[in-house]
């Protein structure tokens, strides 16, 4: 699997010819949009210093790059809006990403939004009671444990940006795929979740604004489409995983 690198292109640029280096770029960006091996990129400017910008571009891999975009009739067009600019390079490298990263605290994660703990709890206690009284997900469900609601609170908890609870007493994101293996969930029983799960979001009062509901519902989608993955008849046990973290409009990319 090839991994995402990252561009960065820093620039020098006279401030009376600032307006004109922006215009390139504003029709340069084009390319880049264009672009199969782009995955986004940013022109930024210094505050302190006018003179100084710096150009971010995400590829999907050095190779790509390299060998795709610098090759391709696309980079040719970007190399001629942005040539003017070229000797005023003073850095332009590829970097690799590292395990050091993670989220400030000035946008409140999903778990906190919806209330925490006690809102995951209140969620997974309606669900299950809808869900043992529905003739759609009943006999999926036959002889639930008594702790399963709590320990899905916990999931659903860490997954929107919660404490670890999940990973630390029942394991990461295998173990909860795992659970499914063999279940052989239908297309109409996935549905049927989603729309329980929703019902009982309302009835258990998290929050309805729409930014919220539909990370909540994005997360629902995409889990439940895995789980009826893993259900098939043929499907293998995933590697052990990490328990995906879902944030603002947000969906991680699952990778076998």
């Amino acid at each position: 699997m090839t991994v995402q690198t990252v561009e960065y292109i820093r620039y020098r640029i006279p401030e009376q010819q600032s307006a004109q280096f922006l215009a390139a770029y504003t029709r340069a960006a084009r390319h880049l949009a264009a672009a199969p091996q782009c995955v986004d990129y940013e022109l930024a400017r210094c505050e302190e210093d006018f003179e100084h910008f710096i150009l971010r571009i995400t590829w999907t891999s050095t190779e790509d790059h390299l060998e795709g975009f610098r090759k391709s009739e696309l980079f040719s067009d970007f190399l001629a809006e942005i040539r003017p600019y070229v000797g005023n390079i003073q850095e332009m490298r590829h970097y690799k990403p590292t395990t050091v990263r993670g989220t400030g605290a000035s946008v409140p994660t999903l778990y906190a939004w919806a209330g925490g703990a006690e809102a995951f709890s209140r969620l997974t206690e309606v669900f299950y009671d809808k869900v043992l009284g529905d003739d759609v997900l009943a006999p999926v469900f036959a002889g639930l444990a008594p702790e399963h609601a709590s320990h899905v609170a916990l999931w659903l908890g860490e997954v929107f940006g919660g404490p670890p609870a999940y990973s630390e007493t029942q394991g990461g994101h295998g173990h909860m795929v795992a659970k499914h293996l063999g279940k052989g969930i239908t297309e109409a029983q996935r549905r049927r979740w989603v729309n329980l799960l929703q019902d009982a979001a309302d009835e258990a009062g998290l929050p309805t604004d729409a930014e919220f509901r539909s990370a909540f519902v994005a997360y629902a989608e995409w889990g439940t489409r895995l789980a009826v993955y893993f259900s098939s008849p043929d499907a293998a046990p995933p590697a052990e995983q990490p328990v995906p973290k879902w944030h603002w409009g947000a969906a991680p990319p699952y990778r076998p």
